[in-house]
């Protein structure tokens, strides 16, 4: 009995660990991303979106409530260093996105592949922002974007897939520790 309180409680002291150190990976790659120049042909904001493969591993090995924590944790870092608009558009495609990932990641038969998976969150990233900027600032017309958003996603959604499909075989390799993977 004792042994299964122990190795629950090593469970829950890992998956807090870990869900810190993706924490620190996810806005270190986020802040990283907003270093990068502003392109004239690309949409205001752009961003790669190379945090997002920190989400999608933490959908797929930690679950649901580290995931969110994510989520809130890249938005709340977006609030204190650009601002409130930052923080809401991020929060909105954050959590469209992850839902997606939701989705698609956790059922135990998955319909999609990993570059699916990336493509279709980045794209409901973009739809997130979209509305958010569409609602903070009042302007139906900003759905013109729509079909860059669109294309960039689809561009910026394969790149994250294929990187999160080429280190998932590492990353499952090191976890082999896991106790519970889900909650």
């Amino acid at each position: 009995m004792e042994r299964n309180i122990h190795l629950t409680n090593s469970a829950k002291v890992y998956r807090v660990a870990l869900t810190g150190i993706l924490g620190a990976q996810a806005l270190a790659l986020w802040w990283l991303e907003s270093l990068l120049p502003a392109f004239p042909f690309l949409p205001p904001g752009f961003k790669p979106g190379l945090s997002n493969i920190v989400i999608m591993f933490s959908v797929s090995q930690l679950g649901i409530p580290s995931s969110v924590f994510l989520v809130l944790l890249k938005a709340g870092f977006a609030l204190i260093t650009r601002g409130a608009t930052a923080a809401l558009t991020g929060l909105l495609g954050g959590i469209l996105s992850l839902g997606m990932m939701i989705l698609l990641l956790r059922p135990k038969k998955q319909v999609f592949g990993l570059v699916g998976v990336g493509v279709l969150s980045a794209l409901m990233h973009n739809l997130g922002q979209l509305l958010a900027a569409m609602l903070i600032t009042s302007t139906f017309s900003l759905v013109s974007y729509a079909p860059m958003l669109l294309l960039f996603g689809i561009l910026t959604g394969s790149v994250t897939g294929c990187i999160f499909r080429a280190v998932m075989p590492l990353l499952n390799k090191q976890s082999k520790f896991f106790v519970s993977p889900h909650p």
